[in-house]
């Protein structure tokens, strides 16, 4: 699994690393005293500074769980700031970490551009592309989550590099937003499209989090 956010390689990586005791590890920061606007910014304060990677990565997660709306965001100087997100009791994934220790156990994680890890592939292989989604609206502006952001040319060269792959029989998979000018790229690029409707978290406001398209793009 290639990502460009380092601080999400360095959290899965310290995971399977040391398991149980990691997860013990994290749990220790989800306390009812942690769970406070204080808290969270001292948190936020020390995350941006240390270098510690097991503490960084158990911080990442706690912040992660109780910022706004789990949004994983940074600034210009690669400082993650997310404001608190004022859950009255944030959800400690302990089961999902358990499995994804086993469901990664021969998995590599690196921390990496699409493009050099796409390079890597060989016939045969099978590739999923999580990009961050092009935003549904023009005022949208939840893609840029981590410093450098994933423009629209960056969307524009997964789709030819998917395209270009398919021909040299890799399989390439691509999810994102169902707007037309997804749907032209990928279209374009020669991929069959599946449609489906799912709920969109990212409102503040659970009673206005409407159901939006999504799509799978297959290449090859």
């Amino acid at each position: 699994m290639a990502d460009t956010n380092p601080d999400l390689i360095n959290l899965y990586k310290q995971l399977t690393k040391e398991g149980s005791p990691f997860i013990r590890y994290c749990r220790s920061f989800f306390t009812h005293a942690n769970n406070s606007k204080s808290k969270y910014y001292q948190y936020r304060i020390e995350f941006n500074k240390i270098t510690n990677t097991r503490r960084k990565s158990a911080l990442f997660l706690y912040l992660n769980r109780h910022c706004y709306n789990g949004l994983v965001r940074y600034n210009s100087r690669s400082e993650f700031n997310t404001p608190f997100g004022r859950h009255i009791a944030p959800y400690f994934p302990e089961h999902e970490m358990k499995y994804f220790i086993i469901a990664a156990d021969k998995a590599e994680f690196v921390n990496t551009s699409f493009q050099d890890c796409m390079k890597k592939a060989r016939k045969g292989d099978i590739i999923y592309c999580d990009p961050p989604y092009a935003p549904l609206t023009n005022t949208a502006c939840f893609t840029n989550y981590h410093t450098g952001g994933f423009s629209w040319d960056d969307q524009l060269q997964l789709a030819n590099i998917a395209s270009k792959l398919a021909n040299k029989g890799i399989q390439v998979v691509i999810s994102n937003h169902d707007i037309k000018l997804i749907r032209d790229i990928y279209e374009g690029a020669g991929a069959q499209i599946t449609s489906f409707q799912v709920q969109r978290m990212i409102s503040s406001n659970a009673n206005n989090r409407s159901r939006v398209g999504e799509l799978i793009a297959i290449f090859g």
